[in-house]
């Protein structure tokens, strides 16, 4: 009882000064290993509200969203048009009539028609990639300036005709003769390629959802259904407590045709009860599964744009920079079993190639798939049966604090547009980096196909 009544006059006495226990810091400073031969800086980052598919913005295609998360980051930063190299932006289910949408996009927010545009596509890690793309840009010096961004519309996905009924539509299209058409036309109508063809949602290599996987990960790792629920009822808390707050400050507000006021904030944020989440079935493996709608990421669509250079380059535009950007790396695993371990994978390799620690990590974000995926990537990092018998370590990782970890909600609860929530995690571990008066922020993810990505980035002096 003495020790704690100490504890709480030495924070009373902090709070007198202007200060707080979390952000008051006498540690020196610490020094990572830097990657690149140049600093490497994030101007800024902004988005557009993220939404749950089928609500505002089902109307608007992919490229419109991406042009206002475009002009976004010009409004945010002030950057001149002219002075933009090369914008790349990432996407995962493409529109076929906007198939490289970062092109369409900057020729719609009014971009020089001269600035090249490519798209990439990394699933859930997209915009991490059009990042990492930006910066070899700009390090082999065939770019200065560089917009990294991404979007995602599931409110409005490709559906095609089948397979068999598009040979059979291509084939009437080169017949020659009325004879060869009727023929071709009577295959059409007696046979089932009528039947339309959807998106997968399966792994191509497994043929299993990223769901069903999760749920077997989750269960390889020994994570209960509650505790599942009881993180993604933190993610919503704690979104909801960051909206609230303003912490947020990277949505930059939507007008949609038709609706008189601007879409501000994100709409999927929703802090329900234990006795509310526990009630929902299990959505992928029937009846004993322990992956539901409330602890998994929800279908969502929403744009991304950040704004990166070389510090040298901030200096002579008359820019503030929030952060350099480190260090990064890409894994991949097994698809089938360690589907949704990237995270694992990557954050020892950060740390390793910055010479860093896991105390030596300030800030925390990490994508959330799903409740089960987190807990499952936490436990693996804090293993040194994992550590030794799937990383080649002779010692576990660590144990991440949580208070350090996602500590403004995150994908569980503001949502995942797969395309844009690499920009999303940059520019909250940031923001949070500025608000919290850190040093390093790691930043992890995993993605379809097994990958995974990290990236440590550092507080740009204030």
């Amino acid at each position: 009882m003495a020790y704690s009544l100490k504890l709480t006059k030495q924070a009373h006495a902090l709070r007198l000064i202007g200060l707080s226990t979390r952000f008051a810091s006498t540690a020196p400073v610490r020094k990572a290993k830097h990657q690149f031969d140049k600093n490497i800086v994030l101007i800024d980052g902004v988005r557009t509200p993220f939404l749950p598919s089928f609500s505002a913005y089902k109307d608007l295609l992919g490229y419109e969203l991406a042009r206002n998360a475009l002009l976004g980051i010009v409004k945010r930063t002030n950057v001149n048009l002219s002075d933009v190299d090369y914008i790349i932006m990432g996407t995962v289910i493409q529109e076929v009539k906007t198939a490289n949408v970062a092109r369409e996009a900057s020729l719609a927010a009014g971009f020089p028609q001269k600035i090249p545009a490519h798209t990439v596509t990394l699933a859930c890690i997209s915009s991490n990639q059009a990042i990492t793309t930006g910066i070899g840009q700009i390090l082999s010096g065939q770019s200065e300036v560089v917009i990294a961004g991404g979007v995602e519309t599931m409110s409005d996905v490709p559906i095609r005709f089948s397979r068999p009924m598009r040979k059979l539509l291509l084939s009437l299209n080169k017949a020659k003769t009325a004879q060869q058409r009727l023929a071709l036309l009577s295959k059409v109508f007696s046979s089932k390629p009528l039947s339309p063809e959807l998106p997968a949602v399966a792994e191509f290599s497994t043929n299993e959802t990223m769901g069903h996987s999760g749920d077997r990960l989750a269960a390889a790792f020994g994570v209960s259904r509650r505790e599942q629920d009881e993180f993604a009822l933190r993610s919503h808390t704690l979104a909801d407590k960051a909206t609230k707050e303003g912490l947020l400050a990277d949505v930059e507000p939507v007008f949609v045709p038709g609706r008189n006021e601007p879409v501000t904030r994100d709409l999927g944020i929703r802090v329900s009860t234990m006795e509310k989440m526990s009630s929902l079935r299990p959505a992928f493996v029937k009846e004993h599964g322990t992956v539901t709608a409330a602890n998994a990421s929800y279908l969502t669509d929403g744009a991304s744009a950040c704004l990166i250079m070389t510090e040298e380059k901030a200096k002579q535009l008359g820019l503030k920079p929030k952060a350099y950007l480190r260090n990064f790396t890409y894994v991949a695993q097994d698809p089938k079993d360690q589907l949704l371990l990237g995270p694992a994978y990557a954050t020892p390799k950060i740390l390793q190639g910055s010479g860093l620690s896991i105390k030596d990590i300030d800030v925390w974000e990490f994508h959330e798939a799903f409740a089960g995926q987190i807990m499952a990537n936490l436990k693996a990092l804090d293993s040194d049966w994992f550590a030794k018998n799937y990383m080649a370590r002779q010692e576990k990782v660590g144990s991440i604090p949580m208070d350090k970890f996602n500590m403004w909600g995150g994908s569980l609860s503001i949502g995942h547009p797969f395309g844009a929530t690499g920009v999303r995690l940059v520019t909250t571990a940031a923001n949070r980096l500025h608000h919290e008066n850190g040093q390093f922020a790691l930043i992890a993810a995993c993605a379809a196909g097994g990958h995974g990505h990290g990236m440590l980035i550092e507080r740009y002096p204030q």
